[in-house]
C-alpha cells in the first residue's frame, strides 16, 4: 500500500521563535492592564447582545487566522468587557484577586500539560500536588497524615468529602447495593451552601434526606435544635450519617461551633465534615474566630485556594483525615491504568482519589504561591482583609442613612435607609428591600464598586466581602459615600 502521507505541518503549531514573540506581547499587555486596573471601572455596563455582537458573526471558520491577529483582537475584548475581580473595589462574591505568580504558573502548567491522574503520566506534578496538600493541611492545623487532592472548587471538594463519608460510614456494600435500602440522613444549618442540596440530589439520597437545622442570631447552627432533630430521627428509624459544619458561610461569614459539633459527631458516630471553602484559611490569623480551632477535629475539610490563598481559578482542595477513605470511595483500577513498577515503588495516582481521571496541574499555582508568600505572608494578607472589613463596618455605623448589619470574618452586611423615609411596618421593610435591590443593580452597572447581597432575617442587605489583596483602607473608606450617592439617586427615581 503506497504511503500517501505528506510531511506533517500541523496548523496549530507555532514555532519557538514565534511563540516567544507572541508570549512577550501578551505578557506586556497583561502587565499594562494590571498597572491601570485600579484607575478603571470594576465592571462594564454592556448588554449580552452588545457583547455577542463583538464576536465573529459567521459560523465556525473553515480556515484559520494568524495567531498574532487573534491575540491582538482578544486582549481588548477581554479587558474591555469583563467584570474585574482583581480590582480593589471588587467586594462582591468570594472570588479573590489572582496572584500574579499563579497566572505565570498556569501558563507553565499548560505548556507542559501533565495529566495529574497517574504518577507515571506526571511524576513531578504528582509530587508537587502531594506536597501542596500537606502544606495546606499544615496551614490549617490539620492532621499531617491526611489524604487529599486538588479539585475545581468548593462544590467538587465538598462532593468528594460527601462520597468519602458515605463509603466510610456504609462500608463496602454500598458500592454493589447502592443506597436504596438505607435511610441515610444529612445534617446542616440553613446557611450551608447549596452544594449540599446538589449532593443529596445527584448522589441518590434525595433532598428529603437533608435535615435543615435552624441558626442562632449570629447565623450559626443551633446545637440544641440539632440534638433534638437527631433524637427524633433515630426514634423514627432514620440513620444519621453526616454532619456538616460551616467555617465561613457565604452570606455572612458565620463560623459554626466546630469543636462542639465534632464532639457531638463522635458521640453520635457521624462523619463530621467542615465546609471551609471560604473561611477555613483564616485560622492562620490572630483575628480568627476561636471556633476555627475545631477544624483539627474534622473527618474532612473542603477549602478553596482560589478564595483566601488568592490562587487563580480554578483551585479547590479536599482533605480527609483517614488516608484510605478517598481511595476506598473512588479507587477502581482498570487494565489500562496498570503502570509498571508500582508494585516495587509505590506512588500516588490521583485518579484513585477522586471523581476525575484526567486532571490538570492545578497544584502548581497554589504551591508556588505558598512558596512565594509563606505562612507569615498569608497571615498578614488574610488579617488585612479582616481588619479592612472591620474598618468598613465602623464606617457604615458612623454614616447616617446606612444601617449596619453583620461583620464576620471579612464579610460586612448593611443597607441604605433614606433619612426621609416615612413608611412604617411591613410597608417600610418591603420598600427598603426593593430600594436596596435597585441600588445594588445601579451600583454594579456604574463600575464604581461591585457588591453582592445577602438576605438576613428576611431583610435584603448589601454585602461586601473582602478577599482581595489589592483592596486598601482608602477603598473601604470611600465605599459608604459611593453607596449613599447611588442610594439617593435610586430613592429619587421612579419606583423602585
Amino acid at each position: 500500500m503506497p504511503d500517501d502521507l505528506e510531511p506533517r505541518n500541523a496548523p496549530i503549531e507555532i514555532s519557538p521563535e514565534r511563540f516567544r514573540e507572541l508570549g512577550h506581547h501578551v505578557v506586556d499587555e497583561i502587565a499594562t492592564f494590571l498597572a491601570g486596573l485600579a484607575q478603571g471601572p470594576v465592571n462594564t455596563d454592556t448588554s449580552p447582545a452588545a457583547i455577542r455582537a463583538l464576536l465573529p458573526a459567521a459560523g465556525l471558520p473553515e480556515h484559520g487566522e494568524d495567531p498574532a491577529r487573534l491575540l491582538e483582537q482578544v486582549v481588548p475584548l477581554l479587558t474591555g468587557h469583563s467584570l474585574f475581580n482583581g480590582h480593589p473595589r471588587f467586594l462582591g462574591y468570594i472570588t479573590s484577586s489572582a496572584a500574579p505568580i499563579g497566572a505565570l504558573a498556569d501558563l507553565l502548567a499548560a505548556a507542559l500539560n501533565p495529566n495529574v491522574g497517574g504518577w507515571q503520566l506526571s511524576p513531578v506534578a504528582s509530587e508537587i500536588e502531594g506536597q501542596c496538600i500537606r502544606w495546606i493541611a499544615q496551614l490549617l492545623g490539620y492532621s499531617a497524615d491526611c489524604a487529599g487532592l486538588l479539585v475545581s472548587g468548593g462544590n467538587m471538594a465538598n462532593f468528594s468529602a460527601f462520597l468519602a463519608a458515605r463509603r466510610s460510614w456504609a462500608g463496602e456494600r454500598i458500592r454493589a447495593e447502592g443506597i436504596a435500602a438505607e435511610r441515610m440522613l444529612i445534617y446542616a444549618s440553613r446557611e450551608t451552601h447549596t452544594w449540599i442540596e446538589k449532593a443529596a440530589d445527584l448522589f441518590g439520597h434525595g433532598t428529603r434526606a437533608l435535615r435543615w437545622i435552624p441558626v442562632d442570631s449570629q447565623q450559626r447552627i443551633d446545637l440544641a435544635a440539632l440534638t433534638a432533630q437527631l433524637d427524633r430521627d433515630r426514634d423514627a428509624g432514620g440513620r444519621p450519617f453526616l454532619l456538616v459544619g460551616n467555617a465561613g458561610t457565604v452570606s455572612t461569614g458565620a463560623v459554626d461551633p466546630l469543636t462542639q459539633l465534632a464532639e457531638l459527631a463522635r458521640e453520635q458516630e457521624l462523619w463530621f465534615h467542615v465546609d471551609g471553602a471560604y473561611g477555613a484559611f483564616a485560622v492562620v490569623c490572630d483575628e480568627a474566630p476561636a471556633e476555627l480551632a475545631g477544624l483539627a477535629a474534622a473527618d474532612s475539610i473542603a477549602v478553596d485556594p482560589h478564595k483566601w490563598l488568592y490562587a487563580p481559578l480554578e483551585a479547590g482542595c479536599v482533605l480527609v483525615r483517614n488516608p484510605e477513605a478517598l481511595r476506598e470511595a473512588f479507587g477502581y483500577t482498570p487494565p489500562y491504568y496498570r503502570f509498571t513498577g508500582e508494585e516495587h515503588d509505590p506512588r500516588i495516582n490521583y485518579y484513585e482519589q477522586g471523581l476525575q481521571n484526567s486532571r490538570g496541574f492545578r497544584a502548581l499555582k497554589v504551591w508556588l504561591g505558598l512558596r512565594q508568600v509563606g505562612r507569615a505572608g498569608y497571615r498578614k494578607m488574610i488579617g488585612d482583609d479582616i481588619r479592612l472589613a472591620r474598618r468598613l463596618h465602623r464606617c457604615v455605623e458612623a454614616t447616617a442613612e446606612l444601617e449596619a448589619g453583620s461583620c464576620q470574618l471579612s464579610i460586612v452586611t448593611f443597607r441604605y435607609v433614606p433619612h426621609d423615609l416615612t413608611r412604617s411596618g411591613e410597608a417600610r421593610n418591603a420598600y427598603l428591600d426593593r430600594l436596596n435591590e435597585s441600588l445594588l443593580e445601579r451600583l454594579k452597572r456604574s463600575g464604581d464598586a461591585f457588591l453582592s447581597n445577602a438576605v438576613i432575617d428576611g431583610r435584603f442587605m448589601l454585602r461586601a466581602c473582602i478577599v482581595n489583596f489589592r483592596t486598601s483602607r482608602e477603598d473601604v473608606e470611600a465605599l459608604p459615600e459611593i453607596v449613599l450617592r447611588h442610594g439617593r439617586a435610586t430613592h429619587g427615581a421612579p419606583g423602585p
